[in-house]
Formats: C-alpha cells, structure tokens, sequence
C-alpha cells in the first residue's frame, strides 16, 4: 500500500454528475482499500489545481484525481507552478470516472472504481512525458499550460467547444459522435504554419492537427497510434482538409486504428512545435477549450510521478 498523507481531488461533476452521485460509495470504498485520506470537491473550473497545489505544499504526497480527463488536467497543472515542479516526489494517482477517458486508453490505468483503487494501492510508481503549452487565452493574453494526454488544433477545439457547452448523459462515444458531426458540417478549413523542431515552416490546409503525448482523444479517436508517454517524443498528427463526403468515408478510419491509411493524413515526431494561423483556430487541451492560435508546445520528460498498474512480467 501506498504511504505518505493522501488527498483526494474530486470533480463531482464529472460524467455528467454521476461522480457526485457515486462519491459516497467510493469514499468508503477508498477507505478501505487506502486507508485515511482527505477530501477536495471541486465546485468549478480551476479548482482542481489550485487544490492539489495548495495541498502539495502543505505537504501531501499523493493526489489522487477522481473524474475525466479535464479534471485531470487541471490536477496535473496544479503539479506546477511558473518555477517548475511544485513537489517532485510527489505522485498522482487517478480514478477515471468522467466523459472521456481518453487517457487511461494509452497508459495501464484500469477502468471500474475498485480497479483504479486497487492500482493505487499497489502504488507502482512511473514517470511520464508532459507536454507544455503556450498560448493565446480567451482574454488575448499568453497562457501556458500542462498536458498529459494531446494538444490539438482546428476541428478538435470546435468539436470539445460543442460538447463541453452541451448535455453529456448519452455518453462519451455518442456525445463526441454528436459533437464531431454537427462541427464537421459547421467547420471551415484552416490554413495553419506549423513547424516541428529545427525544421521548414510549412503552411498547411487541414481539419485538424494533434501533437499527441498519448494515443486517444476525442472519446476513443485513435490520432496517434504510435505515441508513448515516456518516449520523450511527441507525434504529430496532420489531418489534412478534404471534402465533407471523404471526411464522412474516413471516420471510422480513427476509431478503428487505420488513420495511417488515409491519404491526407501525415505524421511526425519532435520536441517542440510551433503553430499559427491568420484565422481564429480554437484549440483542445486535453478535453479542454481555454484558448487559440498561436501556440508553442514542448516535451518536458519524465516530468511527472504517476501511479500505473504493474506489468506482471516485471
């Protein structure tokens, strides 16, 4: 069993309300399979890391983040200050029980409560990658922000926009169907200069671009199929503008793992990207939709201690 002072950061919210709802049975189960821990249940946006910051100073040595992926992000973020890693022995754990998901999809992070629970008592400790993230806020002002999972550009931001100001109960795959659709027939291409590390700026016409740390976003969307958290790499994934009936053939294409096949589709990998448009392109970050274009994205590895269930090969 893990020890040290635990904290939980509870997004009550999350999956559509469901983890408000679910909560008390959790609590006990966490109790008893954990041991003492303290509570926080986030009420809004921002929350979450300003908690897990202020209970990372005040000593705690494991966050445990139950919800999606944007309470995820935002508990990562809260790792973080402007000087670098608040605590770096400090180690995160995670109890995905929001709309997405996506994450657990990339790294062994089992799914069902008990599961996740029963991980973090194992407490097999690894470091993954974080991607870090300047850019433009909805005030127009420079932001920057952590990632664990993918940053993406373009028809991503307007797809998590749409299903982020709308009702989530039908679930993560139909929620994102929905939202990935009505965009898909309301989206105009992007003309956007992307340059990866120390190579040519290209301009590039495109429905999307995803610089991934994981493999998934999107609600089960596989963009990266080759991506790892602790390759020191980020893949990017350009998928380039095509008529709204091709779009419609290739779809599947991205939940079926044959993205590579799709003509329009590049990929590479690198350390930094950079990315600019004379148009408003909204971005997606990890689930999240906090501002636009431009953005420089960089790898920072080995930059976080997380709990991942063990290969039993080890």
């Amino acid at each position: 069993m893990y020890s040290g002072k635990t904290v939980f950061v509870v997004n009550p919210h999350s999956g559509n309300g469901a983890t408000g709802k679910e909560w008390p049975r959790i609590r006990k189960m966490a109790g008893d399979l954990l041991g003492p821990f303290e509570t926080c249940l986030t009420e809004g946006p921002g929350d979450a890391t300003w908690m897990t910051r202020e209970r990372l100073l005040q000593g705690a040595d494991l966050i445990v983040c139950v919800g999606g992926d944007g309470t995820l992000n935002e508990v990562v973020n809260g790792f973080f200050d402007d000087r670098g890693a608040v605590r770096k022995d400090a180690v995160l754990g995670f109890v995905p029980n929001g709309t997405g998901c996506d994450f657990r999809r990339s790294v062994p992070i089992l799914s069902g409560i008990r599961a996740s629970l029963e991980t973090i008592r194992e407490g097999h400790v690894q470091k993954i990658d974080l991607g870090r993230i300047r850019f433009r806020d909805h005030h127009g002002e420079t932001a920057t922000r952590y990632f664990h999972n993918i940053a993406s550009f373009g028809l991503g931001g307007e797809v998590v926009d749409r299903v982020n100001r709308t009702s989530k109960a039908c679930g993560p795959f139909v929620t994102f169907i929905w939202g990935t659709l009505v965009s898909l027939f309301l989206y105009g291409k992007k003309r956007i200069r992307l340059k990866v590390d120390d190579g040519d700026e290209q301009t590039v016409d495109v429905l999307n671009i995803a610089v991934a740390n994981g493999r998934y976003h999107g609600g089960g969307m596989l963009v990266a199929p080759d991506a790892a958290t602790d390759d020191g790499l980020f893949h990017v994934t350009v998928i380039g503008a095509m008529i709204l009936p091709l779009v419609f053939w290739h779809l599947p294409k991205l939940y079926t793992g044959k993205i590579k096949s799709i003509r329009q589709v590049s990929m590479q990998t690198g350390r930094r990207v950079t990315a600019a448009s004379e148009q408003r392109v909204l971005l997606d970050i990890d689930g999240e939709q906090p501002g636009t274009l431009p953005a420089e994205v960089e790898i920072v590895p080995a930059a976080l201690n997380i709990i991942l269930k063990a290969d039993p090969g080890c």
